[in-house]
């Protein structure tokens, strides 16, 4: 019986992973669980899975779930809430594992407070490795703390490496594509919210719906694989596989390739980290490989999708740069699901970002600070777009 914590829990990601937790009743007790602010999902997961503990990064929330609860006559259960909450919850004693599903680069405070425990993680927050990839490694080993990837790309190469390491000479991550593939740069130029969260194949959060449209999200598990795995960037590679059934290709040093091959369901990596090492039986009914169809495998436009090799350049530069671009990232596409800015303008922010902010070495510090003033170029930008729109003289994005 694992003791699971999930920060991140009324994300798509968290609710998928409660998912997992109900039908493993037997081999997993959630213990406690942690949000930005929806208290009202929270209180009813409590419930239905007897948890012992809540937290949220939003203190009236907290406030109005502990009231909740207390008229349900469940006041026993632990809430918390306000800076440092969701930390602290993940640093809790009582669980084994702390499943790490925030968005953005705010899951970075609780995977490094889950692994300053001694706790394992199973990863969902890609940023926690693109922002802070060098001080997440470095305390998991410090404290022998596992770090589990739930990207189902990065789970695939998990089970790919295992005992192959020595073996490898590259890794292919796969992207379906998403809604643009196939199009001209120009119509993702002016590309609105609408069209961008039409993701293909998987069922996903509308900010990472948007992160895959532009394939910021291939070119952050990039970054993460690089961490994961101790790779170098040329060793790294992406195709685009529409189908999404094959999640990831090992490239063995003789020329011969490994592929895992998966539906395209986040409960199958989410099952696997929570299980790990072992198999339980299927979280997702299989299909027969008569049931797959063709599988294609196709190079990306890196001229329609810039983001790619922004990210592959980030990577390589390392230090407090990925935390720049991910940071002035993140202002975009809030903007963008907005209607503020469109979609190009995604790509350009994070771009701007990339070059203004002044590099320096990774300590916490450091990435706070260059999260700081990423995020505060990225608003500046997008207020001289939306001024550019509406024919302000001097305006300029």
């Amino acid at each position: 019986m694992k003791r699971v914590v999930v920060v991140g829990a009324s994300g798509s990601i968290g609710r998928q992973t409660l998912e997992v937790a109900r039908a493993r009743r037997d081999r997993i007790r959630v213990v406690g669980l942690a949000a930005l602010r929806d208290d009202a999902f929270l209180v009813e997961a409590a419930r239905a899975f007897d948890v012992a503990a809540l937290a949220f990064a939003d203190a009236e929330a907290a406030r109005r779930a502990e009231a909740r609860l207390r008229s349900l006559g469940q006041g026993d259960v632990r809430v918390e809430g306000g800076p440092g909450a969701v930390a602290r919850l993940a640093a809790w004693p009582e669980a084994d594992l702390v499943v790490s599903a925030a968005w953005g680069a705010a899951g970075l405070e609780a995977t490094l407070a889950a692994l300053e425990a001694g706790h394992d993680v199973a990863l969902a927050n890609k940023e926690s490795l693109v922002v802070g990839g060098e001080l997440v490694v470095r305390l998991a080993r410090a404290r022998g703390a596992r770090l589990l990837p739930v990207d189902s790309e990065h789970s695939a190469a998990f089970q790919l490496w295992q005992g192959r390491a020595h073996e490898m000479r590259r890794l292919w991550l796969t992207a379906s594509g998403g809604p643009f593939h196939g199009r001209p740069r120009q119509e993702l130029e002016q590309a609105r919210p609408a069209e961008a969260l039409r993701p293909p194949t998987w069922r996903m959060g509308a900010r990472i719906t948007v992160d895959s449209a532009t394939l910021f999200n291939k070119g952050l598990e990039v970054i993460e694989a690089h961490w994961l795995f101790g790779l170098p960037y040329e060793a790294i590679e992406v195709v685009v596989h529409p189908e999404s059934r094959v999640h990831a290709i090992a490239e063995l040093k003789d020329g011969s390739f490994l592929a895992h091959v998966g539906p395209p369901d986040m409960r199958l990596p989410i099952q696997y980290a929570l299980s790990w090492p072992e198999r339980w039986e299927p979280a997702v009914e299989p299909e027969p490989p008569t049931g797959w169809g063709a599988l294609r495998f196709q190079p990306v436009d890196r001229e329609a999708f810039p983001a790619l090799d922004l990210c592959y350049e980030a990577g390589r530069r390392g230090g407090t740069a990925p935390a720049a671009l991910n940071a002035a990232k993140e202002e975009a596409v809030l903007a963008f699901l907005a209607g503020r800015i469109p979609l190009g303008e995604v790509v350009r922010t994070a771009e701007e970002a990339l070059r203004r902010v002044a590099w320096r070495p990774a300590t916490r510090e450091a990435l706070l600070l260059a999260d700081a003033e990423a995020r505060a170029l990225a608003r500046e930008r997008i207020a001289r777009c939306e001024g550019y729109a509406r024919g302000e003289e001097g305006a300029r994005p």
